[in-house]
């Protein structure tokens, strides 16, 4: 994937957001340092503020409370008259996208950083929605060339069919960043330290590019979302097969058909 022109206008407002599932803490403890000391993230000329998402889950340490905040920034629930009777995460889409809002206006924030963990062994991700924005390409070269050695991949989730309507699509330019593996209700040092690094050099970009700095046209590989595969279920549809032990843990790789798998047959331990 390549980039050549980047957007013209400066980036005046940015937001952080941590708790979108309250039971990723890197994004929680990382929101929560920063409101209380928010030196390391400020830029000249740039108003940066660091947000909770999901502060009911947050508290419950739970990825929700009703319904998954990560999944309610469409029309539709951000259309719907407020009411107690409302989900929880649809009342509190509705307060983020007038905060932060609304979408798809020009008063909208200009980015909006989600930051997430994942129990897979993936990395620094970053999380891209649109192959064709030039300035997220030009971003996202500069962190991962700024993070070397340290690996940081992109993931694009633009198919029709699969995307989903994000908290950080009110933004104009959304970035998810996701690092693992971390257990769900865990906090690790070490993917806390490549989150904060990937902010550092995100909001280092942006300050730079505000400044005037020119950008050579660039190219990044990316990873993109063509198909979501369940796992294999018996006729109750419960899960009738583990990840082989040669593959747990393992970082992005292509798979080949003939790889070893596990399937449980029966209930007496054969398999």
């Amino acid at each position: 994937m390549t980039s050549c022109h980047v957007a013209d206008d400066p980036i005046k407002k940015v937001a952080i957001f941590g708790g979108t599932h309250g039971n990723e803490l890197t994004g929680v403890f990382l929101v929560k340092h920063w409101l209380e000391n928010g030196t390391e993230i400020q830029r000249t000329g740039l108003e940066v503020k660091p947000f909770i998402t999901n502060p009911r889950a947050v508290k419950k340490c739970t990825r929700y409370v009703d319904c998954d905040l990560n999944r309610v920034f469409d029309p539709e629930n951000l259309g719907k008259k407020m009411s107690e009777d409302l989900p929880y995460e649809v009342r509190r889409a509705q307060e983020i996208n007038h905060l932060f809002g609304p979408k798809d206006s020009e008063d909208s924030y200009d980015i909006i950083f989600d930051l997430h963990n994942t129990t897979s062994n993936m990395g620094c991700t970053l999380i891209l929605e649109d192959s064709r924005n030039d300035f997220l390409i030009q971003m996202f070269h500069y962190i991962k060339m700024s993070l070397a050695p340290l690996p940081c991949y992109v993931y694009l989730t633009e198919h029709p069919s699969l995307k989903y309507a994000t908290t950080r699509s009110i933004a104009k330019y959304a970035v998810g960043i996701e690092v693992g593996p971390q257990p769900q209700g865990v906090l690790r040092a070490d993917i806390l330290d490549q989150m904060r690094k990937m902010i550092k050099h995100a909001l280092d970009f942006i300050h730079n590019f505000n400044e005037g700095k020119e950008f050579p046209p660039c190219a990044i590989e990316v990873y993109k979302i063509m198909e979501k595969v369940d796992y294999p279920r018996n006729k109750s549809g419960e899960i009738a097969a583990i990840i082989h032990p040669k593959l747990q843990m393992g970082e992005i790789r292509a798979l080949q058909l003939g790889l070893p798998g596990i399937r449980w047959s029966d209930r007496s331990g054969h398999h």
